[in-house]
């Protein structure tokens, strides 16, 4: 029987703030040996990168870039609303 993949978080992964926002940078290992890459607001929007990285530096300078370069806002989404009248 084959083992179950669990994948293993980068120390590399963090919090980035930007003036009240902030979102988490998270890297994490895939089933073949490289590492994705995650940002998620406070609201648990998420965007996720398609492609792995090969190490998970590449994967924090790409973040980092990304937050610079498209700024903070374009990562963070609107609140999910949720419907409690059922």
């Amino acid at each position: 029987m084959a083992e179950e993949f669990v994948p293993r978080e980068s120390e590399l992964s963090q919090t980035y703030r930007e003036g009240d926002l902030s979102v988490q940078i998270d890297i994490y290992e895939d089933d073949e040996g490289g590492w994705l890459l995650e940002i998620v607001d406070e609201d648990d929007n998420s965007t996720l990168w398609e492609d792995a990285f090969d190490t998970d530096e590449e994967a924090l300078e790409e973040a980092l870039e990304a937050l610079r370069d498209e700024g903070i806002e374009a990562f963070v989404g609107p609140v999910q609303e949720t419907d409690e009248s059922w």
